[in-house]
């Protein structure tokens, strides 16, 4: 079993460009692979072309404004693919086959038997998952929720797929019943943003849109890998080069993204095999050292300010911010010896960065996750809006902050609700009087069930055991649990590591019609750039026993909440019902049932974009932070955990990684040749890699494979999320509270 037929691993560096043949041709073995080869690309555009509109529930890259018909990309025609397989996992499966057994197959191969089609309760006499009915299902997770002595003994957690209407029942269901412990996927990837973007601006959010990147003079794209993470972005920057733009690359790995691409649904460049490039500029910091470059090309403007009057946007700067003296003081107090130690960039690379920003009258910064998983990943993200406001890249078309969010409706989700720390804004809806304190975010709900502090963990959607660091211990804290319950279209790693009793509910995936008491219904999503649109499922569902994840949020909540005056069951009859409630409830969500079904429908408006900064001092604020010393202690290496190019979050589509020329093999570290010489190590030599903790404590993975890759000395990286077993739980971030994935410490040696 396993995703290719095995074979022996090949590293060969890959230099052709991104998308194009190869994407094609990708796309194409895998469909012959799952059976898809019409069915697959056909069903996908009839979602996307003959309906009020379909979301792929893959990233949340906007859609294209001028009506692109062919506005999909590899990634995607995989991701949805994967989840219209014809393939299914009924009680025969689970018959067949013992927890303890399903533990010892690859997470491939569990998600690779296909769609879930009833529910299931663990039996821990058999170890096997047994049929239950819905009703049971409901009346167990509800009991179980009712006869806790304390709602803070529960912790309800959603991936980034979960729709806005799912998104806003969900949270409204855990505070009714009084708790605010509602962890979600952002606790791992981009709290840094939307705290550093809250805190500087008033908004969580990025403010440019896809518009912005249509007219910016510049774009610097910082820690993204956009071919695999983001496919739909190389159009844009295509694009831009086109017309002139300039665009630098800030990362540790030259990613093929940053090099060259041919976009698919350019036919006349896919025939003559004619690429474009997609960078003006590549640098590469150490993993860490974002911050410290960030600061070396402030500090450049605000020296050629001296004799340049057009260098900083003094007007600007003197009506919309505030503190920007102590800013440049601590830029003039860095100096270029610390910021090149820091950054890993000599101080001419750094210099041409900063002659481009200077020379561009509208640039935007859009950055993902290699900037948010760091301790100081929100320093960094408000470094990046430190530089902005220097030249007044704010507030103005082609100009602004603009994060990557890689998961279709996480913004969405905190948007709607799902939020540890809510506003007072929020909690002050639909007539139940909800919990003030703060909840517990992903790190604090897996420590509380480690403890046994909290005994029930709702998973809806994702695969939280594989997403979260330190494997060994949140496995350890789920099998804690006295219920976990996993909201899920197929079978994976969280169903296999479970609490003591243990339910799997199947719920309709994105692309399956959702039928209701009014009819067919639709679920709205936000991608990254705040636009809010609906989208509808077109294929019929795999299974006539699946709900939607909005009815089973209403079924655990009537169980749970007998009493309740909530309309749980109205609610579900019609989701514009739902959408009804949030346009009372959510700010920017006003007359959203029919703003949300114009053409790509609405925009949720950011202040900032209008020069509204809901601050303190009601101004940008400019932050004056330290630079982190993220420079690795002799014999230590800063290892950063990623995806392969196959693979979307923690589902592994093959062993390949095409874009850095990987064929059939994961367990792999990437190396400098010249720390890989100097340990003794050459290409594929076995070697163990031992991370050490803040508190000493020490993991470690034996026998991974040494692959020579063009990354800074003192720099590693190697696949999630195999490697999340290096991240110790107590390795998070003091600012985001995010787990560091990006910057785990390692020694690496020869094995044995």
């Amino acid at each position: 079993m396993g995703p290719d037929p095995q074979g022996e691993p090949e590293f060969h560096p890959y230099h052709h460009p991104a998308a194009g043949w190869g994407a094609a041709k990708s796309v194409s073995r895998f469909l012959v692979r799952e059976r898809a080869l019409v069915d697959g690309p056909r069903a996908i555009m009839r979602m996307n072309h003959e309906n009020t509109g379909f979301d792929c529930p893959g990233c949340a890259w906007p859609d294209d404004t001028k009506g692109l018909h062919l506005d999909i990309c590899e990634n995607g025609i995989k991701h949805v693919t994967w989840e219209m397989t014809n393939k299914r996992v009924g009680r025969e499966f689970f018959a067949a086959h013992s927890v303890t057994e399903l533990f010892g197959w690859s997470d491939y191969d569990l998600e690779d038997q296909g769609r879930l089609t009833e529910p299931m309760v663990y039996d821990p006499e058999s170890d096997h998952y047994v049929p239950i009915s819905w009703r049971a299902a409901f009346e167990l997770a509800g009991r179980t929720l009712r006869e806790l002595d304390d709602p803070n003994r529960a912790s309800f957690y959603t991936s980034g797929r979960l729709g806005n209407e799912a998104t806003f029942l969900y949270q409204l269901m855990a505070r009714e019943l009084g708790t605010n412990n509602l962890p979600d996927c952002s606790n791992m990837c981009h709290e840094a943003s939307g705290r550093a973007l809250e805190a500087s601006l008033g908004t969580g959010k990025g403010t440019a849109d896809l518009k912005d990147w249509e007219a910016t003079d510049a774009l610097f794209i910082m820690g993204v890998n956009a071919a695999s993470n983001a496919p739909r972005m190389l159009t844009a920057l295509a694009e831009a080069y086109h017309r002139g733009a300039q665009i630098v690359h800030i990362n540790p790995l030259v990613e093929a993204a940053a090099t060259r691409t041919i976009v698919p649904h350019d036919f006349t460049d896919m025939a003559v095999l004619k690429s474009t490039r997609t960078s003006t500029l590549n640098l590469q910091p150490r993993i860490g050292g974002d911050m410290a470059l960030l600061r070396g090309m402030a500090k450049a403007i605000l020296e050629q300010s001296g004799t340049d009057p057009k260098a900083l946007d003094q007007e600007f700067i003197d009506r919309h911010t505030a503190y920007f003296d102590k800013y440049r003081a601590v830029c003039e107090a860095t100096s270029w010896d610390e910021i090149e130690r820091q950054s890993g960039i000599d101080r001419d690379g750094i210099l041409k960065a900063a002659r481009v920003y200077r020379d561009a009258d509208r640039s935007i910064i859009s950055w993902c996750l290699g900037v948010s998983q760091h301790e100081h990943g929100v320093d960094t993200v408000r470094e990046i809006v430190n530089l902005l406001l220097l030249r007044g890249n704010l507030g103005r078309e082609g100009a602004g902050p603009s994060p990557v969010r890689g998961h279709s409706n996480v913004q969405g989700n905190r948007t709607c609700g799902i939020d540890h720390r809510p506003s007072e804004e929020l909690v002050e809806v639909c007539g139940i009087d909800p919990p003030r304190e703060h909840g517990k975010d992903t790190v604090a709900t897996i420590r509380a069930m480690h403890r046994g502090d909290v005994l029930v963990f709702v998973g809806m959607g994702g695969n939280f055991a594989l997403a979260a660091p330190d494997t060994p211990y949140t496995y350890a804290a789920l099998r804690n649990c006295d219920l976990t319950v996993q909201v899920s279209t197929k079978l994976n790693r969280s169903h296999l590591v479970h609490g003591r009793r243990a339910l799997i509910l199947p719920c309709l995936g994105r692309t399956e019609k959702d039928h209701q008491r009014a009819g067919i219904q639709s679920t709205s999503v936000e991608d990254s750039m705040s636009m809010v649109h609906l989208s509808v499922g077109m294929k019929r569902p795999a299974s006539k026993h699946l709900l939607s994840e909005p009815a089973i949020i209403a079924g655990i909540a009537r169980a749970a909440l007998p009493d309740s005056g909530t309309p749980w069951e109205w609610y579900i009859e019609d989701y514009d019902r739902i959408r009804d409630t949030m346009a009372q409830a959510l700010d920017g969500f006003e007359d959203c049932n029919r703003r949300v079904r114009l053409p790509l429908g609405f925009r949720i408006k950011q202040p900032a974009r209008e020069l509204i900064f809901l601050t303190p001092s009601g101004q940008a604020e400019f932050s004056a932070a330290p630079l982190p010393d993220v420079v690795p202690a002799p014999g230590t290496l800063a290892l950063g955990t990623m995806r392969s190019h196959d693979q979307w979050n923690t589902t592994i589509y093959s062993d390949n990684d095409r874009y850095r020329g990987i064929k059939n093999l994961r367990t792999l570290v990437f190396m400098n040749e010249d720390d890989m010489r100097e340990r003794g190590i050459s290409e594929f030599t076995p070697v163990d890699i031992v991370s050490t903790a803040k508190d000493g404590s020490h993991r470690n993975l034996d026998g991974y494979l040494a692959i020579p890759y063009d990354i800074p000395r003192g720099c590693a990286a190697g696949y999630m999320p195999e490697m999340n077993v290096l991240c110790a739980i107590g390795d998070y971030s003091v600012q985001s509270d995010q787990p560091l994935m990006k910057h785990v410490k390692v020694t690496i040696a020869p094995a044995g």
